[in-house]
């Protein structure tokens, strides 16, 4: 072996083992777990707390990696686009990443967003949800539907970023979530 591929190896293998480990608890959350409260900054200008809904209504929380990036942009492009499918449905509905509130404050006046896009910039709230990590800084693209109980419904892991609101609204009707009369 080489000097180099020594040094690589001697480097690399602890940010995979990092990187591994983050995906286990990533995978950590499931169906029928309780989702990790939060409370956090809203684009709007508002605080949102999961505790505030609880027993209420239930809530889409859709994590995004980063704002101002294509993928994302398409995303809550969507999400705007789609607004009207999903106020049907008697549920608070975000989006979030690890930014900080004035950059998402821009991005969500950029967008056209008409629903809170929240920050978590410590990233505390994502690490609960386990869309990130030690190694892994930004947000996994996963969305988590919970219930008004608190408990995780489901949660999207492959989500399409052009679609993901018209996608949102036919899991909630699969979910069972109560159209608004």
């Amino acid at each position: 072996m080489h000097m180099f591929e020594m040094l690589s190896v001697a480097f690399i293998t602890p940010l995979a083992m990092m990187a591994f480990f983050d995906q286990l608890k990533a995978a950590d959350l499931k169906a029928g777990d309780a989702a990790p409260d939060f409370k956090l900054p809203g684009s709007d200008g508002k605080t949102y707390s999961l505790a505030d809904f609880r027993g209420k209504q239930a809530v889409v929380l859709a994590w995004f990696p980063k704002a101002f990036t294509p993928g994302c942009t398409n995303e809550c492009k969507a999400f705007a686009a789609g607004g009207p499918s999903l106020r049907k449905f008697d549920v608070a509905y975000f989006t979030a990443s690890v930014d900080p509130p004035e950059k998402n404050k821009k991005f969500a006046e950029s967008v056209g967003a008409d629903y809170p896009i929240l920050s978590d910039a410590d990233g505390k709230v994502a690490r609960a949800y386990g869309v990130t990590g030690a190694v892994q800084k930004l947000a996994s693209r996963w969305t988590f539907y919970i219930g008004p109980d608190g408990k995780i419904l489901y949660i999207d892991k492959d989500v399409n970023t052009k679609t993901h609101a018209d996608d949102v609204a036919k899991k909630l009707k699969e979910l069972g979530m109560a159209e608004k009369k």
